[in-house]
């Protein structure tokens, strides 16, 4: 039981940088009426322990956790769920019958816009060798989407990954090949910064029968989308994932969920502006 007023969750990692969790979970509290505050807890990788004994003496309810120490909880938690040990990582620390457990929601924040879409392509692309795309995968599995590949510039990361989950990896200088279904991108490229403009995907790979969907979501409208747009393909923003991972945090940690139509605008003010 917290030794604080207010119930108290937050979010660790290092560097912690700007981060929008503390704006959308302390919108949802106070969109619900509920006693909670969200803070940001930047940890060194040598302090993950203590903060861990911290969480456990204070009385902490809900901690996100992101880079570096999605892979370092693992082994400080009372129990890990399916999708975190599929996935080799941990993004949310939450409490249940008095024991400690790990989640990884970001796999459930892929899939959320994709269940919504119904109709999800029999074959997928997924681009990229880290966390963000071990997560697509695991989601591409739980919605039972028969071929799945994997691409990765450097091709160790591509096949170890599919080894890992039971998919088939594909030569990146051949990735435009496997496009005729869903295309995920789960690397940095398009990413505001250095990566900004580029696509991990050549011109005209996709076609109108196509849906890419990207993990980065800042800029809204990257440049693989624009491209696959241009094209006739869906596209689905990485927005979407990280307004779902933050919604299964959310009900993880009250049991209630985040309105959709309110906490997409509130990001999208954030972000960009103007509520896209």
């Amino acid at each position: 039981m917290s030794i604080f007023p207010s119930r108290l969750f937050g979010i660790i990692g290092h560097p912690l940088g700007h981060t929008l969790s503390p704006l959308l979970h302390n919108w949802g509290f106070g969109h619900f009426g509920l006693p909670g505050v969200y803070l940001a807890w930047p940890v060194t990788p040598d302090r993950v322990a203590d903060f861990m004994t911290a969480v456990r003496v204070l009385g902490i309810e809900g901690v996100s956790v992101t880079i570096p120490h999605k892979a370092a909880v693992m082994g400080l938690v009372d129990g890990i769920t399916g999708r975190a040990r599929a996935v080799g990582a941990v993004n949310t620390l939450f409490w249940r019958d008095g024991k400690l457990w790990g989640e990884n929601t970001d796999v459930a924040g892929f899939v959320a816009p994709l269940r919504e879409m119904g109709d999800v392509p029999g074959t997928a692309l997924v681009l990229g060798g880290g966390g963000a795309a071990r997560a697509a995968v695991a989601g591409l599995l739980e919605l039972g989407v028969p071929g799945i590949f994997v691409s990765n510039r450097t091709a160790a990361k591509a096949r170890d990954l599919a080894r890992d989950f039971g998919v088939r990896d594909a030569p990146w200088e051949k990735r435009g090949e496997y496009a005729g279904g869903l295309v995920v991108n789960a690397t940095p490229l398009g990413m505001l910064g250095n990566n900004e403009g580029l696509s991990p995907m050549p011109p005209g790979s996709l076609g109108a029968g196509a849906v890419a969907y990207d993990l980065v979501y800042n800029p809204h409208e990257t440049r693989f989308l624009k491209d696959a747009a241009a094209s006739g393909a869906r596209t689905v923003p990485g927005l979407e994932m990280f307004f779902g991972q933050a919604v299964e945090q959310f009900r993880l940690w009250t049991g209630l969920e985040l309105p959709r139509r309110e906490g997409m605008a509130l990001l999208g003010r954030a972000l960009y502006g103007d509520g896209a």
